[in-house]
């Protein structure tokens, strides 16, 4: 296992959930961290809460000139850049009846075409440092959940994507990963005026008996995976799951 300390990391959809636990989690470990996201406010915060360690630049990763930006940052404050995780996206749910093809195109751009177009950017850099690059998937490639037809369509092309990559990227000896989180509680069905805070958390707690293991998982579960993946020297093409059970379709004793 490579160690983390002073390694350059950046993650997308820093400014909550998933993201902001992972990168508190690899600064607590000694990684150079950098968060990006829309909003700038909420990237700050987390940032601030961290410490000097991490450093927060706004921006949207579906915006070219914003790519460019955020990859610039990520060198400039970790002296180069060991792993990208892709971990931002939105949510758009609904029956297939009734889709609206902008919200499609929309939602595989954010989900799949920004994560692609950023590592592209990323690759000079991480060949220099045998790095890595992380995707996030989801339990809805696994679990058939009625209505989620655009989001579940995007973290399927996502795993299809990752063993893509890991085979394309292996000769320059960048390693590529994906971790399929269960039911832990973000803010995306919140972004895309879903559900409130208050609903959303009560959705997701009801959810407890799906997951064989009994209760719903942190961000630092999934975070602890996250860095297990880019520590790992001899893991590429890799799907993780990482879901307390959720994926088997099973229930809770």
């Amino acid at each position: 296992m490579l160690d983390l300390k002073d390694q350059s990391i950046l993650i997308t959809g820093g400014g909550s959930g998933i993201g902001a636990g992972t990168a508190r989690y690899l600064a607590q470990r000694g990684a150079r961290v950098t968060i990006c996201g829309r909003r700038a406010d909420a990237i700050a915060s987390i940032a601030a809460d961290i410490g000097p360690a991490c450093r927060d630049v706004p921006g949207d990763v579906t915006v070219a000139a914003d790519r460019e930006r955020i990859v610039a940052a990520a060198l400039e404050h970790g002296g180069g850049l060991f792993a990208l995780v892709n971990n931002a996206g939105n949510m758009y749910r609904g029956p297939i009846t009734s889709l609206d093809q902008q919200h499609l195109l929309d939602i595989f751009n954010s989900n799949v075409i920004a994560g692609m177009m950023l590592t592209g950017l990323a690759v000079p850099h991480l060949a220099k440092t045998r790095g890595a690059v992380l995707f996030v998937g989801s339990v809805h490639a696994r679990r058939a959940f009625p209505g989620a037809s655009p989001y579940a369509a995007t973290k399927g092309a996502i795993e299809v994507l990752t063993r893509v990559l890991a085979a394309e990227l292996g000769a320059q000896r960048i390693r590529v990963n994906c971790v399929v989180p269960g039911g832990v509680f973000t803010q995306i069905n919140q972004r895309a005026g879903l559900f409130d805070d208050e609903t959303a958390r009560q959705r997701l707690e009801s959810m407890a008996s799906l997951h064989v293991l009994g209760r719903i998982g942190t961000e630092e579960e999934i975070a602890e995976a996250i860095a297990y993946l880019i520590a790992a020297e001899w893991t590429t093409g890799a799907i993780v799951d990482v879901d307390g059970g959720l994926g088997l379709g099973l229930t809770a004793a």
